[in-house]
């Protein structure tokens, strides 16, 4: 098997937008991540990331139901990258004001910072787009110059 470093590998499937679609996808990163050689608890954390934007897609683009959202997954200079997209428009959802519901609001992009070490949120007219960027295993870092 060639080095994921080494090459570029690259990803692209669309699902519907739906909350039933969400351990289908949960379980289909797993088997993409597992070839890149990161330990387990790291492939854990990627997973609750991408889960968290497709939840996102679901509950702010496409409230009303209907949708896609796409995944695509590429590896480049030791890194992946994943981006997550819809062609909704991004509307806040209905939360009750008071309860467990109301206490986890909000959350979604804190979390995915915590567990990826890059996180980028665009939403405009045509959709949003999150890209969540995460370090392989063994990857040679480049000095930085100061």
């Amino acid at each position: 098997m060639a080095n994921p470093l080494e090459t570029v590998e690259y990803v692209h499937r669309v699902w519907p937008a739906d909350p039933g679609q969400l351990s289908l996808i949960r379980h289909q990163m797993l088997s993409w991540l597992e070839p890149l050689g990161m330990a387990p608890d790291r492939n854990h954390d990627v997973v609750l990331a991408v889960g968290e934007a497709v939840e996102n897609v679901v509950q702010h683009a496409y409230p009303d139901g209907g949708g896609d959202v796409e995944l695509t997954l590429w590896t480049e200079s030791g890194a992946l990258n994943i981006e997550i997209t819809d062609h909704g428009l991004w509307q806040e959802p209905v939360v009750p004001a008071r309860g467990a519901a109301a206490a986890l609001s909000g959350r979604g992009i804190r979390m995915m910072q915590h567990t990826v070490e890059t996180v980028l949120v665009h939403y405009d007219a045509r959709g949003s787009r999150v890209l969540l960027r995460v370090a392989l295993p063994n990857a040679q870092r480049e000095p930085v110059e100061a």
